[in-house]
């Protein structure tokens, strides 16, 4: 089964002081892996600048419309594309992997540990019903990424 993960739009979050007068909140990064970009689909350096916003990650008219709050690297430019590979961030986390429907509905899900994002991905999406997986953090619950069937 094929999928590819992008980051997120990078000019959905260029307006940095719209996004904190909508209650968002800059922070700098410390030393950890605790400050996961959606849009670089990296971990945030030390010292850099990243905006904590809630998202809508799930936007489905169904009982699993899910938001949560993410990070943002101020400034963030590129969104990278990924085909049949994860990024280096994904398989450092324990996650929880969503299989989602067309329909909205969550039709399978599963926990993929450390080193286990793409295994975990593949067997959701060899499932015919699901079209696009949601990653999230197991601990935290924010989303990663969305890996969508390709």
């Amino acid at each position: 089964m094929t999928y590819r993960i992008k980051g997120l739009d990078p000019a959905r979050f260029a307006d940095t002081a719209a996004l904190i007068a909508g209650g968002a909140i800059r922070k700098m990064a410390e030393p950890s892996d605790s400050y996961p970009c959606r849009v670089t689909l990296a971990d945030a350096e030390p010292g850099e600048t990243v905006i904590l916003l809630n998202y809508l990650s799930a936007d489905v008219d169904t009982p699993f419309r899910a938001t949560h709050a993410i990070y943002i690297r101020e400034g963030a430019k590129t969104a990278p594309v990924y085909d049949n590979a994860v990024p280096a961030y994904l398989d450092s986390r324990p996650l929880s992997l969503r299989g989602f429907g067309l329909d909205g509905m969550i039709h399978d899900a599963a926990v993929a540990e450390p080193g286990g994002a793409d295994a975990g991905i593949r067997a959701l999406l060899d499932r015919p019903e699901v079209s696009y997986v949601d990653v999230h953090h197991a601990a935290y619950g924010c989303f990663l990424a969305r890996a969508d069937r390709a």
